[in-house]
């Protein structure tokens, strides 16, 4: 039997939820059962497994980031944007950190959902957009993308895992990072013969 109001993306949220509070892995279909008001068994008329659930959170997450940085980017080109995109990448990491993890974690999620779930997808084409504003071409372009995921994802991991305990505060190295990296973005390296392509 199916309890009345309870659906796919209830269950959903619940655990995205819970995932923010006290971490992804904490997260039990137990526990969101718990959050939820029902037993265990009510949560697999909507979810088919716990894996099922993390890949729900995953795409939901990848939404609600996209959404945020589509917004704050929105106008913008160059450095600014730049900057746009990398404050609200680490803001949606702080306010939500147990989603941010789900969208930075290998998770298998259902072929079907994934296929219909326009954040991911949306996300990619925002990163691409944004970054050919310096006149990047491939395959320059892919590696600038995935040295400036690296760059946001490094930073807001160990700020969230408290590495940066140093007297200089981390929003002075976060926006020193962004310049170096729009420095670099802007002067990016020649690829002599031979490099590989």
């Amino acid at each position: 039997m199916v309890r009345a109001g309870l659906t796919a993306d209830r269950v959903t949220l619940a655990g995205a939820e819970l995932a923010d509070e006290v971490g992804l892995d904490h997260v039990t279909m137990s526990a969101v059962a718990r959050r939820l008001g029902v037993k265990d068994a009510s949560l697999y008329a909507h979810v088919r497994s716990l894996e099922d659930l993390r890949g729900r959170i995953a795409l939901l997450a990848a939404d609600e980031k996209t959404i945020r940085i589509a917004e704050a980017t929105a106008g913008r080109a160059g450095k600014d944007a730049l900057v746009a995109y990398a404050n609200a990448w680490r803001q949606y990491a702080h306010d939500h950190p147990g989603r941010y993890t789900a969208t930075q974690i290998p998770i298998q999620i259902d072929p079907e959902l994934a296929a219909k779930a326009a954040g991911p997808r949306r996300a990619v084409e925002l990163t691409y957009s944004m970054l050919r504003g310096y006149a990047l071409e491939e395959p320059d372009l892919t590696d600038a993308v995935r040295l400036m995921r690296s760059t946001l994802h490094g930073f807001t991991s160990l700020e969230a895992a408290g590495g940066f305990a140093h007297a200089r505060p981390a929003e002075d190295t976060w926006v020193r990072c962004l310049d170096a990296l729009h420095t670099l973005l802007e002067r990016w390296p020649t690829r002599d013969e031979g490099d590989p392509a």
